[in-house]
């Protein structure tokens, strides 16, 4: 019997309390590690990682998103999906890593400092992140996202512990580098030891053929997906020097990090979505795919803001005069945010409508896109030229997920539209006038940025709904104590 699933409210508070936390933790982590090595090794970090996150990818290849559809279908057979779904990540896990590192052999093979810091990276990495996975996704199925969290907020703390003793104990990069993959190796088990908990399995257990299904459309639009952030490092080595990808990277990482604040949203709306679907309500599905981008627009413009005004303290803060020259980087990359907030929700409601085939050309073009800009801008330009090129790409992957939406008038009138352009209107007219001055400017965009919410006639009325729950509940709270004290007089 599957546990009592939690509200759509309830399971975003659960996952934006965890990956509030888990982000500030994993910054910190980088902070860290950006404070005591240098430009060139952070540089040789950035396309290791790069090349460790399309290979975790690969070890699960949209399989979570095809749990997520088949569990949310009624009466499905929990125990024999998650068997069937850890029997084929154990075997993509491995050939993930196999051709993973026959490619880096053949790129890199007269570079055998990076070759030896990718073993020491990738391998536990890797592994662990499929472990977390598997234990994430159990629990999103069951809508029970607390769990999922509790996991994040374990990987984040053993990270920023292992780098914190790679610092203290001036440990040599490379074997840093390994912590760094343990801990996520460590918070993999820690995964699967919740699962275990919860979820009785036996490996014996027939295939569920459902898992095949559709599967090479999931597959090929998350790997597309994965892709996009980290083709930026690996391109930009051919282009610019290990010192220039370095600071790229520090610029990247920070705006990708709060990249996981949509995410929340995403993944407290994608089994609901699914299900709605399953039902057959088109309808409640339009009116909840346009509430999910109305809230992951605010989400991605408010991370957004304070990267975009306060670029130079932030970067002089957190990593030092030295790393000053990715603080414009920074201001250039903080719109990445703003786009990708709306694009995740435009595709979730492409992937739960089956139409997961046209976000794949979608995510195809802008991957393709991509390597075009970084190449050509970057060469050209330079870091600035780099920069650019992380904005223009979300920009084509926004466009085209609008384009091919079936209820795309509907996303833009009420949705899309009203949001973006009343942020850049906000965003020019505080730059005309408060540029000069960034923290009053944060502070002015931030207002009016949380004035539109509160103009939209739909937060307004779910506010004052909740308000309404809220005083009966403590209404309902304050008669039930009365009338318990009474009794016991």
């Amino acid at each position: 019997m599957r546990e009592k699933r939690n509200s759509i409210v309830k399971n975003v508070f659960h996952l934006f309390f965890s990956t509030a936390l888990a982000s500030i933790m994993n910054a910190a982590a980088l902070i860290v590690l950006a404070s005591f090595i240098n430009t060139d090794d952070y540089g040789r970090f950035s396309v290791v990682l790069a090349f460790a996150m399309i290979m975790a990818y690969l070890s699960e290849a949209g399989l979570n998103q095809i749990v997520l559809r088949e569990g949310a279908k009624k009466e499905a057979p929990v125990s024999e999906i998650m068997a069937s779904f850890i029997k084929l990540r154990l075997g993509l896990t491995l050939a993930a890593m196999v051709i993973g590192f026959l490619i880096i052999h053949w790129i890199y093979r007269g570079d055998t400092e990076l070759i030896y810091l990718s073993y020491s990276l990738i391998l536990p990495l890797v592994t662990g992140i499929s472990m977390q996975s598997i234990s994430i996704t159990y629990f999103q199925m069951l809508e029970r996202m607390q769990y999922s969290g509790l996991i994040r907020i374990v990987s984040a703390g053993l990270l920023i512990s292992v780098i914190l003793i790679g610092k203290w104990f001036y440990i040599d990069p490379m074997i840093v580098f390994f912590l760094y993959g343990s801990a996520y190796f460590l918070a993999g088990c820690f995964g699967i030891y919740l699962t275990a908990r919860h979820l009785t399995i036996s490996i014996k257990a027939p295939f569920y053929k459902g898992l095949r299904k559709n599967w090479i459309p999931f597959m090929v639009t998350g790997l597309l997906f994965i892709l996009l952030p980290q083709i930026g490092p690996i391109i930009l080595e051919q282009t610019l020097t290990w010192k220039e990808v370095g600071f790229f990277a520090v610029a990247y990482r920070i705006p990708q990090a709060l990249q996981q604040v949509p995410f929340i949203i995403a993944g407290a709306f994608y089994p609901v979505l699914f299900r709605l679907f399953q039902a057959g309500d088109h309808r409640e599905h339009v009116r909840k795919s346009i509430s999910q981008v109305k809230l992951m627009s605010l989400v991605g413009m408010l991370a957004a803001i304070p990267f975009y005004h306060l670029s130079d303290f932030v970067i002089t803060l957190l990593f030092g005069e030295r790393w000053m020259e990715a603080a414009f980087l920074l201001k250039v990359l903080s719109l990445v945010m703003v786009f990708q907030g709306v694009s995740i929700a435009l595709g979730d409601g492409l992937t739960t409508k089956a139409l997961q085939s046209r976000r794949m050309m979608v995510q195809a073009t802008a991957v393709a896109s991509g390597v075009l800009f970084y190449t050509v801008f970057s060469r050209i330009y330079g870091l600035t030229g780099a920069a650019a090129a992380g904005v223009l790409i979300e920009l084509v992957l926004l466009i085209g997920l609008l384009f091919c939406h079936p209820d795309r008038t509907i996303l833009l009138k009420r949705a899309v539209l009203p949001y973006l352009v009343s942020f850049f209107i906000s965003l020019l007219t505080v730059e005309v006038f408060l540029s000069s001055f960034p923290f009053l400017a944060f502070s002015v965009h931030l207002i009016l940025i949380l004035s539109l919410a509160g103009l939209d006639r739909e937060w307004r009325k779910k506010s004052f709904e909740l308000l309404k729950k809220s005083l009966l509940y403590h209404k309902w709270k304050s008669k039930f104590r009365k009338e318990a004290h009474d009794g016991a007089s």
